[in-house]
């Protein structure tokens, strides 16, 4: 249980750092059965399209965060979309491990929180020491890509 807590708190984490990559990893999970979503009203997340759809919006995100033209991550409509994330990614999570979802999906926003605004520290201080966002931002996307990877392949090992 204190295992599936965590992971809720990181793939929060990782949606406060990249908004689709935390679902693109779950859906992939649970395409793989590796999350056992079956019974679920989240089952339809590891059938043959969630996955794709979600790996998609990820790369495009990955691909637009780049753009001088992004939006602030603290900004309300990003910041809220990566709470939603967050908080569904817990749920998924609380309800693959047999927790109490609604808590699970609080946790996974608190991680989204957490992600969203450590992430902005952290990507505003590589950038002063690198001297551009660019590589700053590169280094971000690895840490997100990481820890979702890290967090699905535990998952089965946890539970």
């Amino acid at each position: 249980m204190i295992a599936a807590v965590i992971a809720a708190v990181a793939l929060g984490v990782v949606a406060g750092l990249r908004t689709f990559l935390a679902p693109a990893a779950l859906g992939w999970a649970a395409r793989s059965g590796a999350l056992d979503l079956d019974g679920t009203a989240l089952h339809w997340l590891g059938g043959a399209w969630a996955p794709w759809m979600f790996t998609a919006l990820a790369i495009a995100e990955l691909a637009g965060d780049k753009s001088s033209r992004a939006t602030s991550r603290k900004a309300l409509p990003a910041l809220s979309a990566r709470l939603l994330s967050g908080g569904f990614c817990g749920a998924a999570l609380g309800m693959g491990g047999n927790l109490v979802w609604p808590a699970s999906a609080l946790v996974g926003m608190g991680g989204a929180w957490l992600g969203t605004f450590a992430g902005h520290g952290l990507r505003t201080h590589l950038a002063g020491r690198i001297g551009k966002d660019w590589p700053a931002a590169l280094l971000e996307d690895g840490l997100a890509i990481a820890l979702a990877g890290s967090v699905v392949a535990g998952w089965a090992h946890w539970t």
